[in-house]
């Protein structure tokens, strides 16, 4: 039977004749003999392979083998997944401005973007979507990835949606006309203590500076003069958001970074204006979710000794990625250089065992303990170096880090916790709560400030919510794992409500009140003979 073959078969073939370059043909050198033999290797194809094949295909798997072999960074992009990568860092994209959850099998409307498309048609949270231009999409099965494909297109097409409402019975019929949507870098910012600022930031992308600016004058007016940067999770983004970041903090030609391999020779980033916080007691939260430019910031941070690192090594993603574009749209992001900090320290953490050796480079990390105990980290003497002005010992070698480590909480993580978190029911249980008790919360809780300060989540709450589980999910109630883990579960319980309630300021403002690193650094800014050891203000 004629058909197109497996691709897995007919990647290998491809790959073979590039990987054994590397095995057979060891003495080649010249690039074009390599390219000569690809090429032979699909003509062979063509004229003698059993089926018929998609050639397209074939080219894209055999681009993808053949960059897994040389760094964990060098891929291959398709046209499709470009625009899906790069939304989020040029800060908009074109839709109708509604972030929503999928909520029993209908898309449920969490919060909607101000100004926006759907705001101006009066589309409210808690509003779902039971049918986008005429077709049924609750009930039936829509995924995320459809409804976002079904909502999402061209500044000015229109589309309809059906929208079902509390307290009315006739579905809403509303044309939203699609519009430029903004997307935010930064998820907080809000004053600690009288005089600590705290500043989220999610992502380093085209709009994170301006966004940084705005927060960064708002806590001034409120009184700020320390501040703590939250980059834990951040996985990185543009390397000149990155300069422009660290920039806002140290003084003039600072180095903040620079970058350097076989083909590009040393660049060096300097911060070149007066930042927008050069003095002030700083702290950066780390976790091994800190990646790329979030490392660069704290990188230079670090070695210049402007402030404090806190939370747990970082990730080490020190490769400099370029994308080059191909005809047909897509592109071959190829990794060219290494980023260093200003002492010299490699970001990069190895990856010569290997693709899935590095990936799974984090799960070993606590294999190993290094996740709950600092000892367990290899730090040889080879991987030592030292700030720049207090000439503090810091170590290379693949990742930032930390100056005060912040283990991993494992002691309030039960079993039961765990099961809890890896299912839906958190967020499920609170959107059903709002359902009802919306209007009365918000009625009784005016403003984030009251909820925050004086909104409990009692016995009764949380035997609502193991009810739930049981029911909903079928998590059987764990009396000892539920006490062990009491604080985790009644803590993101009210984060989410005030989530749902509020914005997602306020969902940090609950969830950072059980945050060690968090607490920590409030602890460390207050302490003279600690932070005062590190403060460079000159």
């Amino acid at each position: 039977m004629q058909g197109i073959p497996k691709l897995g078969f007919l990647t290998s073939i491809i790959v073979m004749g590039i990987c054994f370059g590397t095995y057979t043909y060891a003495q080649i050198q010249d690039s074009d003999e390599a390219q000569s033999k690809v090429s032979h290797s699909i003509k062979l194809l063509e004229r003698a392979y059993i089926e018929d094949i998609d050639y397209e295909e074939v080219a894209e798997n055999a681009i993808v083998g053949m960059l897994k072999e040389l760094d964990p960074h060098s891929v291959y992009i398709s046209a499709d997944e470009i625009k899906k990568m790069t939304e989020p860092l040029k800060g908009n994209f074109e839709g109708i401005g509604v972030q929503f959850n999928m909520y029993k099998d209908t898309i449920m409307i969490v919060s909607v973007v101000d100004g926006g498309p759907s705001y101006k048609q009066g589309i409210q949270p808690f509003d779902k979507i039971i049918t986008i231009d005429g077709q049924t999409v609750a009930g039936v099965g829509f995924e995320s990835d459809d409804v976002v494909k079904a909502l999402k297109g061209t500044k000015g097409t229109e589309v309809n949606v059906g929208v079902q409402r509390m307290g009315v019975d006739d579905i809403i019929d509303i044309t939203i006309t699609r519009d430029k949507i903004p997307i935010y870098s930064l998820d907080a910012s809000y004053m600690v203590t009288p005089n600590i600022g705290y500043i989220k930031i999610n992502r380093f992308s085209a709009t994170t500076i301006s966004e940084f600016h705005k927060a960064l004058s708002k806590l001034k007016k409120e009184g700020m003069e320390n501040l703590i940067l939250d980059l834990k999770g951040n996985g990185g983004g543009y390397l000149k958001t990155a300069v422009d970041l660290a920039d806002q903090f140290l003084k003039d030609d600072k180095l903040i970074t620079y970058t350097e391999g076989r083909k590009y020779p040393r660049q060096e980033y300097t911060a070149t204006k007066k930042g927008g916080f050069e003095s002030g007691r700083l702290v950066v939260l780390l976790d091994e979710g800190s990646a790329s430019a979030s490392e660069i910031v704290a990188g230079a941070i670090q070695d210049w000794d402007r402030g404090l690192t806190i939370g747990r090594r970082s990730f080490g993603k020190g490769l400099v990625q370029k994308p080059f574009k191909l005809n047909d749209g897509s592109a071959i992001r190829l990794t060219i250089a290494h980023y260093y900090t200003p002492t010299g320290r490699s970001i990069q953490k190895p990856y010569e065992d290997g693709v899935e050796a590095y990936r799974k480079d984090i799960s070993e990390r606590f294999e190993r303990g290094e996740m709950t105990d600092y000892s367990k980290i290899d730090l040889p003497d080879s991987l030592k170096f030292e700030t720049l002005v207090k000439k503090r010992t810091v170590f290379g070698g693949g990742g930032i880090l930390p100056d005060i480590f912040v283990p991993i909480d494992t002691i309030s993580q039960s079993e039961y916790y765990k099961i809890l978190n890896k299912s839906r029911v958190f967020n499920n249980f609170v959107l059903d709560h709002l359902h009802t008790e919306r209007k009365q919360l918000l009625k009784q809780y005016k403003k984030e400030d009251d909820f925050i300060k004086n909104y409990t989540i009692d016995d009764t709450y949380l035997q609502n919510f193991t009810d739930y589980a049981l029911e909903k999910e079928e998590i059987e109630k764990d009396e000892e794992g539920l006490e062990q883990s009491k604080t985790l579960i009644t803590t993101r319980l009210k984060a989410l409500t005030a989530r749902y309630l509020y914005d997602l300021e306020a969902f940090y403002q609950v969830i950072n009140t059980n945050n060690q690193a968090f607490l920590t650094a409030i602890k460390v800014m207050n302490d003279d003979d600690t932070f005062g050891e590190i403060d460079f203000n000159d």
